[in-house]
This record gives C-alpha cells, sequence and structure tokens, in this order.
C-alpha cells in the first residue's frame, strides 16, 4: 500500500478512536454542552497532531510534498469523529428516563 493510502486509512481509524475518547469524557461529566463539545474536539485536534508527528517520522522519505502528510485524510478524519462520537454517545448514555 502507498503511504498516502496508508495514512489515509490509519486517519480514518483515529477518528473512530477519538469519537470513543470524546464520548467517554462527555458521559463521564454527565452532560453535552458547548464546552464537552469543546472538550472532544480538543481531543480530536490532540490525536490528530499526534497521528501527524508520527506519520511525519515514518513516512518522511517516501512522500514527495511534506505537506500532504498534514491535509492527507483530514476531512475524514473529522467527519469520522463527529458521526462516531454522536453515535457513541447516544448509544453510551442511553434512552431519557420515563416518568
Amino acid at each position: 500500500m502507498k503511504p498516502l493510502v496508508t495514512i489515509y486509512w490509519a486517519r480514518l481509524s483515529l477518528g473512530i478512536v477519538a469519537a470513543i475518547l470524546s464520548a467517554l469524557l462527555a458521559i463521564i461529566r454527565d452532560e453535552l454542552s458547548f464546552t464537552t463539545f469543546m472538550n472532544g474536539l480538543t481531543i480530536a485536534l490532540l490525536v490528530y497532531l499526534v497521528s501527524y508527528y508520527v506519520f511525519k517520522a515514518k513516512f518522511r522519505a517516501k512522500v514527495e510534498k511534506q505537506s500532504k502528510i498534514m491535509t492527507m485524510g483530514i476531512g475524514i478524519y473529522f467527519f469520522t469523529w463527529i458521526v462516531f462520537m454522536i453515535l457513541f454517545y447516544s448509544i453510551l448514555k442511553g434512552p431519557p428516563p420515563v416518568s
């Protein structure tokens, strides 16, 4: 597999991991507000930046344009993160109690 294809699929997978961490944080805090969303976004950005430095160290010599390491998979990463964060939060939180 080519390095950029590997980065793309790894970013998709890391988006799911970041979503799980974000949803767990929202469940632990027992609220879903703008602050919780920003905390989840911070987790997503940290995971993305860590992946950038790992991929940069691993694929530096194999990729022609170094900027492609940063931009490859950015759209699918954040799209996957937001979709799976909502999904995991909904599953973990469960239905609201009936009064």
